[in-house]
């Protein structure tokens, strides 16, 4: 928090720190160094006064707003952990979050607003903290107008912070204290918390910041991100702050109130650095090209990539029309584990080559190697393999909080003595670096992590549904969409209502993007004779490569195979007509 505040405010207590770009368009809200220390303060004496202490955990489910920037950095100043919770996230989810991470507060707002609608949070955060024992108290903050149910446990945060003092002493801090939690998805329907310390993680999340989009003081830093995935923390909180910058907050969507919204904002705060994800760029390309001609981009001059590999069709168009072929583009690989960029084309020698759609260079003190099937490193380029990395770096998660074995087992039991990124890539014939997928049955959906054992947990909760096995395939849009099989029981009449009713499911239990877009009812999936599903085998299916079906003689029956086809061809023809 000092580094983030009150460093800036003895220099320049007047300069910009946070620009609020609310969902209501053209309505900003600039927040000074001077005046974000300043909430960030009476927030924390807030929480003080309401016994939250060193090493607590406490969970934050907001928009991205400065209130909720400043619940961050108070927690971070008094010593308490924070771990943020994407407010699109269901009470379930939440819920899951919070006890497994033991929070002692919540903090929250009435309802958030996102693309002109409002959004039920403290109803979300009722429900969740119901089975929350932990939960001491749930701060509420006013977004509008509207009342809201307030409990016993409920504290009015505004109100009180406006009776809190505006100074508080910070914690002293350990270096390998923590900092916060995030939860992300694994292979394995649980998800887990990765612990991000002090010093390295700020000192990678500043450098990144800086170095990659060649940051320079009085730039306005345009991170579109949400505060609830690490994209947000550390390019929109922590790195941008601790570089004394100042840092966009958008509360919108990119087609509210229409698909020229990111242009409008780029044109109106004259914005220098515009970071992205690719699904957002697919999105907007479709709309066609005049919705960004409207607008004056001039003040752009490096644009980014993030949260998933960038097709170069959107590369183009982000680079030609966006840019208009003059802003560097940097597409971005890099983790929630890895608390920051860790391979993008920038930092680099003035004016070297850009590939489009390829990440090319490591960072500082990054050190990749790529590694075959029995695990040796590859040497030498044009070669593909798993991705790993060789050394420590500052910013790379510590733990998996309350399992460290897991944290050992996920990430360092594959190839013993490096990081295993779950990746694959391609080292290209000049020795550069092209990311090519998850290795694992983890996919990504709009730049959004999700395991495929996630929605499949969710959906064998249905009490007609046996079995399901969820597939990723690639999405126009989203860059990957999940298509679902499943399993009925013999006697289920009304298939297509079981279909909706497995929408909802996985609406509440995970969020509505995780959503498959397609279910199809197979009589039964394609199973190896030791009972594991061919997950490989339902992929060619639905990416129709079935004239080649690989070794199918492990299968329990391969006669599975032309049930699923024939089934799929069908559920196809019914789709289109």
């Amino acid at each position: 928090a000092v580094n983030c505040l009150d460093r800036h405010v003895e220099t320049s207590p007047k300069r910009v720190a946070l620009i609020w770009e609310r969902d209501e368009p053209g309505t900003a809200v600039h927040i000074t160094y001077r005046e974000l220390l300043d909430l960030t303060c009476r927030l924390a004496n807030t929480l003080k006064k309401y016994g939250i202490q060193k090493g607590d955990k406490v969970a934050i489910y907001m928009p991205v707003s400065p209130l909720s920037v400043a619940s961050m950095l108070a927690c971070a100043r008094i010593g308490a952990v924070h771990t943020v919770v994407f407010a699109g996230f269901s009470a379930e989810s939440l819920a899951g979050r919070i006890v497994d991470s033991g929070c002692k507060a919540v903090i929250t707002y009435n309802q958030g607003v996102r693309g002109g609608r409002i959004i039920e949070l403290k109803t979300t955060v009722d429900e969740a903290v119901k089975n929350c024992p932990s939960i001491k108290h749930v701060f509420v903050a006013q977004r509008t107008d509207n009342k809201v149910q307030m409990g016993d446990c409920d504290i009015p945060l505004e109100e009180e912070m406006t009776k809190a003092a505006s100074v508080c002493t910070p914690e002293s801090m350990d270096s390998e204290d923590m900092l916060f939690m995030l939860y992300t998805s694994g292979s394995t329907g649980k998800p887990k918390g990765i612990v991000h310390t002090q010093a390295g993680y700020l000192l990678y999340a500043a450098l990144t910041h800086k170095y990659v989009f060649d940051y320079q003081q009085g730039d306005i830093f345009g991170c579109v991100a949400d505060i609830g995935w690490i994209t947000g923390h550390s390019y929109v909180v922590y790195g941008p702050l601790c570089n004394g910058a100042t840092s966009v907050l958008f509360e919108s969507t990119p087609v509210y109130p229409d698909p020229g919204r990111y242009w409008e904002v780029v044109q109106r705060l004259k914005i220098n650095q515009f970071y992205a994800a690719p699904t957002a760029i697919r999105l907007l390309l479709n709309y066609g090209d005049e919705w960004v001609k409207k607008y004056d981009r001039s003040s752009l001059k490096t644009l980014g990539s993030v949260g998933e590999p960038i097709n170069k069709e959107a590369w183009q168009w982000f680079y030609q029309v966006v840019g208009e072929g003059r802003c560097t583009l940097v597409d971005t690989w890099w983790q929630t584990e890895t608390g920051g960029i860790c391979i993008a084309p920038r930092p680099s020698e003035e004016k070297a080559e850009i590939i489009p759609a390829m990440a090319m260079r490591p960072f500082f003190g990054i050190v990749p190697v790529l590694m075959d099937e029995n695990g040796k490193v590859i040497e030498g380029n044009d070669v593909s393999g798993a991705l790993c990395i060789a050394q420590p770096w500052p910013g790379m998660a510590r733990t998996i909080y309350g399992d460290h074995q897991r944290f050992v087992d996920v990430y360092f039991k594959a190839y013993p003595g490096y990081y295993f990124t779950g990746d694959g890539a391609y080292r290209t014939k000049k020795g550069y670096y092209q990311i090519t997928g998850r290795m694992d049955d983890v996919i990504n959906i709009s730049g959004h992590r999700l395991g495929t054992a996630e929605i499949e947990d969710a959906m064998a909760d249905h009490p007609e549904v046996p079995e399901t096995a969820v597939i990723g395939y690639p999405h126009k849009i989203k860059g990957e969409g999940a298509f679902a099989f499943v399993v009925l029981r013999e006697q289920t009449a009304h298939v297509d209502h079981v279909k909706e009713e497995l929408k909802t499911i996985v609406a509440s239990r995970i969020a509505k993007y995780a959503v498959p877009d397609h279910i199809l009812v197979v009589k039964r999936l394609p199973k190896t004779r030791s009972g594991k599903i061919m997950r490989r085998l339902l992929r060619k299916v639905i990416t129709e490569q079935s004239d080649d079906m690989g070794d199918v003689t492990t299968l329990d029956d391969p006669n599975v195979v032309k049930e699923i086809l024939d089934a799929y061809q069908k559920y196809k023809e019914k789709s289109s007509s």
